[in-house]
């Protein structure tokens, strides 16, 4: 049976509503009125209120504010005889207008302000709406213009985008959203609805989207409704449809109807529009069913399907079922279905973050999958984003979950390889922001899976090396570092060593794996050898991996043969009888140690290569010619010896015979005398010389490295003069910087992103302008380059490095360090080769004192000296503490420059810091011997000086090393003791070994002590020491060691007496110099305040050691001369007055916040020793904030000021309301108690006057809230006292504004206001004083009124009965 075929087709639907319209207008037009007359009706309303229609594509003008045109509109269509048909009439009229398309256009498009004569449009309002959408908010023709809009839409359906661009569809419907009101809300949603049905889908997605925008809250469920039947007939409108559904208020049966309906189209929509279903779904669960949801959707969420490699999704395909391959049937390429992924992950990140039981239940459905094949993709990313989080439940519950699984064998490596080669391009392509220890690491993992053993990974092979290839010949710093790390570790997986070679010295590397290593390191080789800094990375990197990995025999014989035959040539010269060349010093052999064997000797080439690597910088280097030749640069001497001297142990199991004469090999350097004359050398001679020595240091350095582990005699020997060369070298390096400002020194550590945010000193000023000084260090970043690929980094560090210093500051550097030279070379660690940790045996040797250098006797058992000593000592010190401190005590602080303070450890961070810690263990009876050692030597000076240690025969240089030896002795064992590992259970044999250690050298036996016992033994045997203490830093290292190990498991009660006699008795001990002058300075200072703070936190009564000190102490320096210290506490002076007062009025306040606070239920026994012990507080803090009259100086105000309002606080806090229940039953305490604080918050008060008159701006920022604190105090007591019944005992006066020393601030409204204010009074107190008596007398405090000349504060006065 034939029959006729419908359409179906948006085509012709829309066909037949434009014909529709058509009839329906030229319906209308037949009847009357006119058309001339209806159009002139809607033409001169619409003129008449205030809009003149244009023609030739001219916006419409606007002369009036587009309300006032609405009103007028309206007015004349009610005012109309004809109304209501003239509505009609205008809306024919309209339509007639606008059956033009360029009319109707302008009709669309906003009015634009009419400009008068003048130009002047600012009577109208400078946005206005469109004619159309002005007519939709006039209520009365809003249904009408909505079915014209209608009808003339069609018209534009398949042309939507006019000449000009304009999608005309989507304008019509964006002059639906927002009204005011819609009138009929259900006639237009059927509308809506029935035009989204014939419309293409571009403009279907327009009016989804718009739905929420224009529809009221009461159409939302019935809209909802239809939108989820149409989102399961038509998959193509799911995002439009769920960005409508997430804007609508649905109920929540709707809303779990919507959410199953969008589950069961999940596994038929596109990738691209994945995330958008997933972030509904997790947007939309509620507490009751998160777990249901989550579960429905990882059944259904399958990502393997959608992001695997073509090579894997093929294979992957073959065993899945035809369900699952239709269902992956639409992924598009990898580059897009990564960022597709991407959003997903994304959405489920926000919803975790953000919705606790979200979170919950991911973990849930996770832990309940038991099948290994049932776990996903999806299982490991979540579990990964839900670790990220910053919820620690998530964080925990992820990693619980995770150890679970793989310790039960259901998430297996398969799994996890999946995971993360279906994003290894995706994380190959974001490596920009990472840190070079980052990209190490992955590039570690990544080689891994491409190139390991399995061979699992070889889809992302190719990848790896398209992207190692572009970054090695990209000529930014950057890119090319991340290269040479990356091809660096391809070659330790692709190039490691077998299991089956293991015990055989032959390599088994198949021959096209062997060409593809040695290829890649010569790639690596030829683009970096044009830049020093560049090969210098790489030679870094191949020494790394080869101390680190196991290659292959053949390929470590071919790096081991290259790297010698290289170094040979470009570095080793023959010992010949003179050098030829011109340099900018004249050329010496020097630190030869095998003068005997002139035979056959070599020598390092350093200056000449410096010479040579200066002229080329020099030299303008066209780049529009050929690349340069290789070049030979001194910046790649230490990192090229340093890979040489590892291939050469890893061949020869740690026999360095091969290459031992560079132990001793002379370098040619010029003569040192060079630099007592460093001031008339010119800036560019300065700083050749500087680099000179920068390279020189660094050799040694590493030659100590490569030979500190040789066991023979003369090795040993020759490889403390290494050190001695060392120190000695940066003894001269200090001078020289000190006279080159500004230098920026070569690069020793290159895995470093950029010198940037490294504080490198700008140097001395020229010696001729020594007395004023340039010591500073400057606060702007140095860098330093020799190639001009880096340029770039160098030139932005040298640009910012200029800085002024402060002079105040300088000259207590310069007085600090008197003798000393005024420049730290700490500061240059960037610059200097990093110390192997094993370089730390060389402290076995004994220790040298001058006595026996002086001697004639022939040693035969190396020594160290005090200046190698001390040399050592630094380095393990900034190593213990950058790798046995906590993590967060070592993260940097916030917004403090982008400094890494891993730089410089790159090989420690190689080793665990239980590895560190043990070896520091073995180093501890070498580390007790030194000590004994130094203080055996400062008893015996102390002997021979009759007790004190500037003695006329003093050696000061031996001091000074020795007692800066002592000091970083005791630093080391705290570092070592301070090691946060040592309260994990499973690090309590290795901490009884260390206190054995130190208990043995005190009582040896082989009895096993407890922990307890081992705490005791080794306290008294630190606490030995204590008597020859050389400075008063080094008095608070013991301290603070003595603190350290009671901590490790002593009861801190039972040497709290022991700890407070200690600190006492060096608080009241005179530190001398070894020159007779007294100790000062900052450093003294800073060591000082912590020692005090030490002796005040153990002493039992921290009230009575303040009264003693603020009331004993410190008086004693008003009648004594202005250098004259205090009789009682030695340390006690006008220099470190500050630092006393600082740490009393600190400790006070800090010891107030530890009193409990007064209750109701408190004995009467309890209530009086609260009041006794507060009553012992404010009189502490009336005497500290009392002495602010004699010692006024600025720092002195500054510290009252603030803790003068902290103690307020805790005041107000804790003792007001033990107040409020002790009044009634200590009556005269209480008001004892108040009376005594009304003195010191007058006296608070006066500073804030005194500040206001000094206009200082570091004491006025404290006054606010002081004075806030001041008024809240004077109501408290108000309050207590209205408590109990007695508030007749209160009352508040104007308190005149007075200065430190008592005296009236007068002002100019003082002045004509001084006649009208009267002073109120009341009984006075005994014991007030005549300054008091002048002012209206109280028990409390007073308040600011705000005033700008003049406070006037209250007083409170109780009854003194």
């Amino acid at each position: 049976m034939m029959r006729k075929k419908r359409r179906s087709s948006a085509d012709g639907a829309a066909q037949d509503s434009a014909n529709k319209s058509k009839k329906s207008r030229a319906a209308k037009s037949k009847g009357p009125p006119p058309a001339e007359t209806v159009e002139n009706v809607f033409n001169s309303f619409v003129r008449e209120a205030g809009v003149a229609l244009k023609q030739d594509g001219a916006a419409n003008e606007i002369v009036v504010d587009q309300v006032v045109f609405q009103r007028k509109i309206q007015r004349q269509l009610r005012k109309s005889p004809r109304y209501p048909g003239v509505l009609q009439e205008f809306i024919t009229g309209l339509e007639s207008y606008i059956e033009e398309p360029e009319r109707f256009k302008n009709c669309l498009l906003p009015c634009v302000p009419h400009l008068s004569d003048e130009g002047d449009s600012s009577s109208v309002s400078s946005f206005h709406e469109s004619l159309l959408r002005m007519l939709l908010r006039i209520e009365i023709l809003q249904t009408l213009i909505i079915n014209t809009l209608f009808e003339k839409l069609p018209e534009f359906m398949f042309d939507s985008t006019g000449d000009g661009g304009l999608n005309i569809p989507r304008v019509i419907i964006n002059q639906l959203k927002w009204l005011d009101r819609v009138i009929d809300s259900k006639e237009l949603a059927t509308k809506l609805m029935q035009l989204v049905s014939v419309a293409p889908v571009e403009i279907q997605c327009d009016i989804i989207t718009s739905l929420p925008e224009i529809l009221e809250d009461s159409q939302h469920n019935d809209i909802a409704r239809e939108l989820n039947s149409l989102l399961r007939e038509n998959t193509q409108l799911t995002v439009p449809i769920l960005d409508a559904l997430t804007s609508l208020n649905l109920s929540a049966s709707l809303l779990v109807e919507v959410r199953g309906a969008v589950m069961a189209t999940l596994a038929a929509v596109q990738l691209e529009d994945l995330h958008v279903v997933v972030k509904f779904i997790l947007h939309s669960i509620s507490s009751s069913d998160a777990y249901e949801v989550v579960y429905e959707l990882h059944e259904k969420l399958d990502l393997e399907a959608c992001i695997l490699p073509p090579v894997l999704q093929a294979s992957h395909s073959r065993s899945k079922s035809k369900a699952t391959v239709a269902r992956s049937c639409t992924t598009p390429a990898a580059g897009s279905s990564q960022d597709s992924m991407t959003l997903v992950l994304d959405g489920i990140k926000s919803a975790v973050r953000f919705q606790k039981t979200i979170s919950e239940a991911w973990l849930k459905v996770i832990e309940n999958v038991i099948e290994v094949e049932d776990h996903k993709v999806i299982d490991v990313l979540v579990l990964f984003i839900l670790h990220s989080t910053n919820a620690n439940h998530s964080r925990r519950g992820a990693e619980r979950v995770l150890k679970a699984k793989v310790k039960t064998g259901q998430i297996q490596e398969a799994l996890l390889q999946k995971t993360f080669k279906s994003y290894s391009q995706g994380i190959l392509d974001y490596m920009d922001n990472l840190t070079p220890q980052q990209i190490r690491r992955l590039f570690h993992l990544l080689s891994r899976l491409a190139f390991g053993q399995q061979q699992q990974g070889t889809h992302i092979q190719d990848d790896m090396h398209i992207v190692i290839r572009k970054q090695l010949s990209s000529m930014v710093p950057k890119y090319k570092r991340i290269g040479i790390i990356g091809a660096v570790m391809v070659v330790g997986s692709m190039g490691e060593r077998g299991t089956e070679v293991e015990n055989s010295q032959g390599g088994t590397l198949p021959k096209e794996t062997y060409r593809q290593v040695t290829a890649l390191l010569e790639l690596v080789r030829s683009c970096s050898e044009s830049s020093p800094e560049a090969a210098a990375l790489y030679y870094d990197e191949l020494a790394n991996l080869i101390l680190t990995s196991t290659l292959d025999p053949m390929v470590q014989d071919w790096i081991g043969k290259s790297v010698l035959e290289d170094f040979q040539e470009d570095f080793v010269v023959d010992l010949g009888p003179g050098i030829s060349g011109s340099f900018p010093f004249p050329a010496h052999l020097l630190y030869n140690l095998d003068e005997d064997e002139s035979q056959g000797s070599i020598v390092i080439n350093l200056l000449p290569l410096l010479a040579s690597d200066a002229q080329n910088k020099r030299e303008v280097w066209d780049r529009s010619e050929k690349q340069p030749d290789k070049r030979v640069s001194p910046l790649c001497l230490s990192p090229f010896f340093r890979l040489l001297r590892l291939c050469e142990e890893k061949q020869h199991h740690g026999d360095l015979e091969e290459i031992d004469a560079l132990l001793g090999c002379p370098l040619i350097l010029t003569e040192m005398g060079v630099i007592d004359k460093v001031e008339s050398l010119s800036k560019a001679e300065r700083e050749f010389l500087c680099t000179l020595l920068f390279h020189a240091i660094n050799w040694f350095r590493e030659v100590v490295n490569a030979f500190c582990k040789q066991k023979d005699t003369e090795m040993k020997g020759k490889v403390m003069t290494r050190i001695q060369n060392i120190t000695y070298l940066q003894t001269l390096l200090e001078r020289v910087l000190e006279a080159s400002p500004g230098y920026v020194p070569p690069l020793a550590n290159f895995d470093v992103e950029s010198t940037e945010g490294f504080a490198v000193p700008s140097g001395a000023a020229p010696l001729k302008k020594a007395k004023k000084g340039s010591t500073k260090k400057s606060k702007n970043p140095g860098t330093s380059s020799s190639d001009c690929s880096f340029h770039e980094e160098r030139t932005q560090a040298e640009e910012t490095q200029q800085e002024q210093p402060d002079k105040e500051k300088e000259k207590e550097k310069e007085k600090e360090k008197e003798g000393q030279h005024g420049l730290s070379l700490g500061a240059y660690r960037l610059f200097f080769r990093e110390l192997d940790i094993e370089v730390l045996s060389v402290l076995q040797c004994g220790l040298l004192s001058r006595s026996l250098l002086d001697s004639s006797k022939v040693r035969e058992e190396v020594l160290l000296g005090p200046a190698e000593l001390v040399f050592l000592l630094e380095d393990m010190l900034r190593k213990l503490e950058f790798s046995l401190t906590a993590t967060h005590a070592r993260r940097p602080p916030f917004l403090k420059g982008r400094t890494d303070r891993s730089v410089g450890f790159s090989h420690l961070q190689q080793k665990s810091p239980q590895d560190i810690a043990s070896y520091c263990v073995q180093l501890l009876p070498t580390i007790c011997s030194h000590l004994e050692n130094c203080h055996n030597h400062f008893q015996a000076v102390l002997s021979e000086n009759d007790g004190v240690v500037d003695g006329p025969a003093t050696d000061m240089q031996e001091h000074q090393l020795l007692s800066s030896a002592y000091q970083l002795l005791l630093q080391v064992l705290n570092a070592a003791l301070s090691w946060y590992g040592f309260s994990q259970p499973g690090q309590r044999g290795l901490l009884k070994n260390a206190l054995g250690v130190l208990a043995g050298r005190l009582k040896e036996g082989d009895t096993e002590l407890t922990l307890e016992q081992l705490v005791k033994h080794s306290f008294q045997y630190l606490l030995n020491f204590r008597s020859t203490m050389p400075s008063l830093n080094t008095a608070l290292c013991l301290s603070q060691l003595l603190s350290t190990v009671i901590e490790r498991g002593g009861n801190s009660a039972a040497y709290r007496e022991q700890m407070v006699s200690l600190a006492r008795c060096f608080l009241c001990q005179k530190w001398v110099k070894a020159n007779g002058e007294r100790e000062r300075g900052n450093k003294f200072n800073e060591g000082l305040q912590t020692l005090l703070s030490i002796y005040l936190e153990n002493t039992d009564d921290v009230l009575k050691a303040v009264e003693e000190i603020a009331g004993e102490g410190i008086p004693e320096l008003v009648n004594v001369a202005k250098d004259e210290s205090s009789t009682t506490w030695p340390n006690l002076n006008r220099q470190t007055l500050l630092v006393f007062y600082k740490g009393l009025i600190a400790e006070l306040e800090k010891a107030v916040r530890k009193i409990p606070p007064g209750k109701s239920n408190d004995s009467f026994e309890v209530q009086s020793e609260k009041l006794l012990t507060w009553n012992l507080a404010v009189r502490d803090f009336h005497i500290l904030v009392n002495l602010v009259k004699v010692f006024d100086s600025r720092p002195v105000l500054n510290v009252s000021l603030k803790y003068g309002r902290l103690f307020l606080e805790s005041f107000l806090k804790l003792g007001m309301p033990l107040l409020d229940h002790s009044f009634k039953k200590h009556k005269e305490d209480v008001r004892s108690l108040l009376k005594t604080i009304q003195l010191s918050t007058r006296q608070l008060h006066h500073m804030c006057g005194h500040s206001k008159i000094r206009q200082d701006t570091s004491l006025t920022s404290h006054v606010p809230a002081l004075k806030k604190s001041l008024e809240q105090f004077v109501y408290r007591v108000k309050a207590m006292l209205m408590l109990n019944n007695c508030q007749e005992a209160f009352w508040m006066g104007n308190l005149k504004n007075r200065d430190l020393k008592g005296e009236e601030i007068i002002s100019q409204r003082t002045q004509e206001s001084e006649d009208e204010e009267e002073e109120e009074g009341s009984e006075v107190p005994q014991d007030h004083s005549e300054d008091e008596d002048q002012e209206s007398d109280s028990e409390g405090n007073r308040r600011s009124n705000r005033a700008d000349d003049e406070d006037q504060d209250k007083d409170v006065i109780e009854d003194s009965d």
